[in-house]
């Protein structure tokens, strides 16, 4: 009775942002109404029922349709995406040479702010004083930190050169399908050929050369339409996914890690500083940069998945920050798999601090620092977009430390808020690399950046 009640008042909630869809308000501001509406509904449900109970979670099994449904369209149109951009925008610059330039600049970008991050982690822990002694494990936390020494053995069998080994599409039709976490970097790889081999077929035989680009323009817009089609479902998706998250919390295990949590949200806000910082220095009013990204920012927050957001990421910084086409899918997509500030920099940083005293480490220690900077940097490789990724970073790290990965398991109660603001950073980070290369390269157009117009007016009555 009482979840019939619940799903009810979730449909007038949609009902709700299905009329202001019709008053034809931007998609940013229907965005953050769905983000406040989820906040509230998902409260309102803790308070009635309180946290953990049966109705709770029978109602968000139904409410999960719409947020799940919703992050799988968005899985759905990445790979065509990324396809026919990449080879549409190569055919387009007709200078294949411009990739590596492109390639090169994107992924040190994303390094560099990586190792940033892992800094900023180690400062903010410092500075908060966290440490893993003392803290009470569950049954939870003990069974978690056997999971992780289980799943060990698995990381602990891959190398670096193995891991690189990976991004080449050796099957690229099982790569298209995303069946490997770097899925993405190799339908990257297996673009760039196409599109290589395409220019090659355009200046040696005239007429099929025509042809195929004529293809390629007609998928791209086939694409595009698909995107503008899936992303006008944002504020329903963004609705269902934070109530879930507000409604599913335990409040009582936040509680008692608030430090933790604090300190993480302390060293996310310094990173998305520092992105701000770095597009300033290339002549970006930071402000104006943060208000367009910020609707990608708060889908990437409620979705806990960057590959997911690749979408409206390239969407964004092509209509939105005036970065060029080829530059936007590169940076998004190798964003999603490499260099992710918050999962593969922030947080393993932190963890190393805190599990540091417990095996004698001093954890400011110069040699210690420089250490897990490395580490952290070159582990940075290769981290899946999607929810785990930042438990598979940090397992990479504690190993090559030495240090014991069950003690990664304390953190579990707390994972999914954490996870939110580190996957909103992962996004922030990609988006960066994108506005500061195109701006590099001279790939721009300044004009779309300056522009007050919406373009999302347009996405959310397509």
């Amino acid at each position: 009775m009482f979840q019939i009640l619940n799903l009810a008042v979730f449909a007038i909630i949609i009902a709700l942002l299905v009329k202001q869809q019709k008053t034809e308000q931007t998609l940013s501001k229907r965005v953050f109404t769905a983000l406040g509406l989820g906040v509230l509904f998902g409260g309102a449900l803790q308070l009635t029922y309180g946290g953990g109970s049966k109705v709770i979670t029978e109602t968000l099994e139904y409410v999960n349709i719409v947020g799940a449904g919703y992050v799988s369209l968005l899985k759905m149109i990445i790979m065509p995406l990324i396809t026919v951009s990449i080879i549409g925008a190569i055919i387009k610059v007709k200078d294949s040479g411009s990739l590596g330039k492109i390639s090169g600049l994107s992924i040190g970008i994303l390094l560099a702010t990586t190792a940033a991050s892992a800094l900023i982690g180690i400062l903010v822990s410092s500075m908060f004083g966290l440490s893993a002694e003392g803290i009470v494990q569950g049954a939870r936390e003990i069974a978690r930190g056997e999971m992780l020494e289980t799943r060990l053995t698995s990381v602990e069998a891959m190398s670096f050169a193995d891991m690189i080994i990976s991004f080449f599409p050796a099957n690229p039709f099982a790569d298209l399908a995303g069946s490997r976490p770097t899925s993405t970097i190799a339908v990257v790889i297996f673009s760039a050929f196409i599109g290589v081999a395409g220019l090659t077929v355009i200046r040696t035989q005239p007429e099929l050369g025509a042809s195929f680009e004529k293809f390629i323009n007609v998928a791209q817009e086939v694409v595009r339409t698909l995107v503008r089609m899936v992303l006008s479902l944002t504020p329903y998706g963004v609705l269902a996914l934070m109530t879930k998250v507000v409604a599913g919390s335990n409040y009582d295990d936040i509680l008692s890690l608030i430090n933790f949590v604090v300190a993480s949200y302390v060293g996310l806000a310094l990173i998305l500083v520092m992105h701000m910082v770095l597009v300033a220095f290339v002549g970006m009013n930071p402000i104006r940069y943060l208000k367009k990204i910020l609707p990608v920012l708060t889908f990437a927050f409620t979705s806990r998945s960057s590959a997911g957001t690749i979408p409206l990421n390239v969407e964004t910084q092509v209509k939105k920050l005036g970065n060029g086409d080829a530059v936007s899918n590169f940076s998004a997509s190798f964003g999603a798999t490499m260099g992710q500030n918050g999962c593969a920099g922030l947080y393993p940083a932190m963890l190393a601090v805190m599990i540091a005293p417990t095996v004698g480490i001093n954890p400011l220690d110069p040699g210690f620092m420089l250490t897990l900077i490395a580490i952290v940097t070159i582990s940075s490789f290769g981290i899946a977009g999607v929810g785990g990724g930042a438990t598979f970073a940090a397992l990479i790290v504690l190993s090559a430390l030495d240090m014991p990965v069950a003690l990664a398991g304390l953190l579990i109660s707390i994972e999914p808020l954490i996870d939110m603001g580190r996957t909103a950073v992962n996004v922030s980070g990609a988006m960066t690399a994108g506005t500061i290369t195109s701006r590099v390269l001279g790939q721009a157009d300044d004009t779309v950046f300056e522009s007050d117009e919406d373009i999302e007016e347009k996405t959310a009555t397509a």
